[in-house]
């Protein structure tokens, strides 16, 4: 006798039925995780996407409306002043501000993958954080500079470094940080080297502020280590050889001093400008660290070498006899001041061993320099890979303010150096 298989209403067999169940709980938890990391993905990518829907946008449009235009042969300075004079880097308006620039897209931070690399790529924010809670500066004070775009960026930069840029893999060799090689390039972009194009538009603008107001710093800024077709140390783009370039366009300008005291040489705008007449370069740097540039050594007009474990009484000595040395030999009208506080006791990069006070003493001295001799100072604040930099670069404001160099007071709106 045949005994029947147990049967749901005539259908399938109880254990197909069973399969069918748990294949279909399946399915749809795997449905469920498609969707939530089709909107995660969504969610990290449409702000890219627009972004670079509206830049494609514009330089169609802009191609457009110049192949409707005759053709004509432009050399590369009448290129470099026509980019300089069509820029918006200048447009902010700080009439009503205090000329220290920040943007809180400074800070550099991404599962914390920054963290890789001993640069503090939050320092910038923390600077402002201790002069507004110390009543040195008002939020609603600080000038918030634009990013520089691409055509901002030729003006210095050639298309096949830029382009480079578009390459992970180069981002994280400059960066130093191994990992950015396996991000997609449009996250590099919106998280690395975003917050780098918005420091050197803050730089750009430093130098107007300072030809309107005798000063003024930008909390970030000070790639020194990057010229118009390479990269390195940290320093993507060249906001140095930009600022000036857009001075002695816009600013009408035709002599500036370049004052390079962070701890490590600053290549870079040497590579820029080495046989330029209108830039005096004076680099005091340690010559037994990165980045070695034998040829960049070349073009320094004044080159003043402190060895590994130069103390703070003997570092700042030197100091005075580099400055009036400088100030003998060149009669600028606008100092470019790279701050550096690498060259703090217990930097694991920078090989010296001044003390925080003596960070605060150089800098009233490069200030007072300044002053003295009726100069527009640009400040910039570079290297320095301790957690305590941010500290000191406030504190160093602070005495600045308190010393009578620069007014952090917005309501008075006077120029300091007249």
């Amino acid at each position: 006798m045949t005994i029947p298989l147990l049967t749901l209403s005539h259908q399938q067999p109880f254990w197909k039925f069973r399969t069918h169940r748990v294949i279909a709980n399946t399915t749809e938890s795997t449905r469920n995780l498609c969707k939530s990391t089709l909107y995660l993905f969504l969610a990290l990518a449409t702000p890219f996407i627009a972004y670079r829907c509206f830049n494609s946008f514009t330089m169609f449009w802009s191609s457009s409306s110049s192949s409707s235009q005759p053709a004509t042969k432009i050399d590369a300075g009448s290129l470099r002043r026509q980019r300089i004079n069509s820029s918006k880097l200048y447009q902010p308006d700080a009439s009503s501000k205090v000329p220290v620039i920040y943007s809180s897209y400074y800070d550099i931070s991404f599962l914390g993958i920054e963290k890789l690399h001993p640069f503090d790529s939050s320092k910038w924010g923390r600077i402002c954080r201790f002069l507004m809670s110390e009543g040195y500066l008002e939020k609603k004070s600080i000038v918030d500079p634009l990013e520089a775009s691409r055509e901002d960026l030729l003006v210095v930069h050639t298309e096949a470094y830029l382009n480079s840029l578009n390459n992970s893999v180069n981002v994280a060799r400059i960066t130093e940080v191994p990992p950015v090689a396996m991000l997609p390039n449009w996250l590099v972009q919106m998280k690395v080297l975003y917050p780098f194009r918005r420091q050197v538009g803050g730089t750009v603008l430093a130098a107007k502020l300072a030809m309107d107001r005798g000063w003024a710093i930008n909390v970030g800024g000070g790639f020194h280590h990057c010229s118009g077709g390479r990269g390195g140390g940290f320093c993507a783009y060249a906001d140095i050889s930009l600022c000036i370039h857009f001075a002695f366009v816009r600013l009408n300008i035709s002599r500036v001093m370049i004052i390079d005291l962070d701890a490590h040489q600053g290549n870079g705008h040497e590579m820029d400008f080495g046989n330029d007449e209108r830039v005096y370069i004076l680099d005091m740097y340690n010559p037994g660290i990165y980045p070695f540039d034998m040829t960049a050594r070349n073009y320094i007009n004044q080159k003043v070498e402190v060895v590994t474990g130069t103390a703070t009484v003997d570092y700042l000595d030197q100091l005075d006899k580099a400055l009036a040395v400088a100030g003998s030999n060149f009669a600028p009208e606008l100092i470019v001041y790279n701050a550096g506080t690498d060259i703090l006791d217990g930097d694991p990069l920078g090989g010296l061993k001044v003390s925080p006070e003596g960070v605060i003493k150089r800098d009233e001295k490069v200030f007072r320099f300044a002053r003295d001799r009726k100069i527009p100072i640009v400040m910039v604040t570079s290297g320095g890979y301790m957690k305590t930099s941010a500290r000191v670069i406030a504190d160093s404001i602070i005495n600045l303010s308190n010393e009578g160099l620069i007014e952090t007071n917005v309501h008075s709106g006077r120029k300091i150096m007249i």
